[in-house]
């Protein structure tokens, strides 16, 4: 079993800024890719960014030059900078990690979620 603790939603202002951070725990052997998704209310989940095991970055071209996705693999934790925020970034956003745990079988899990809410 793989867990997964999303921290660093909240409310803020347009304009501002906030971390996210999600921590992975478990029989982990490997993480490969990682990924912040979101979910605004009546809209389908997306894709915000991914970063690979060498570390090779994509973005939506909705958060490009403004949302910056890290890793620390000593911490098996994935950030996400986001910067100047918009109301439109409003929406519940959600880790997603996948790898190998201890015993080589492979494992993609899901954060529950953390609000994040840009007032304008």
């Amino acid at each position: 079993q793989v867990q997964l603790v999303e921290s660093g939603g909240g409310l803020v202002q347009a304009g501002g800024s906030l971390r996210l951070s999600c921590q992975a725990s478990g029989s982990i052997l490997s993480i490969n890719a990682m990924g912040w998704y979101r979910q605004a209310p009546g809209k389908q989940r997306e894709l915000v960014a991914r970063i690979s095991s060498g570390r090779t970055t994509n973005y939506a071209d909705s958060v490009k030059g403004r949302f910056t996705i890290s890793r620390d693999n000593a911490k098996n934790t994935v950030y996400l900078q986001m910067n100047s925020l918009k109301p439109e970034d409003t929406a519940v956003y959600y880790c997603n990690l996948g790898g190998r745990m201890t015993g080589w079988a492979p494992f993609d899990s899901w954060g529950q979620g953390t609000q994040v809410t840009v007032s304008s």
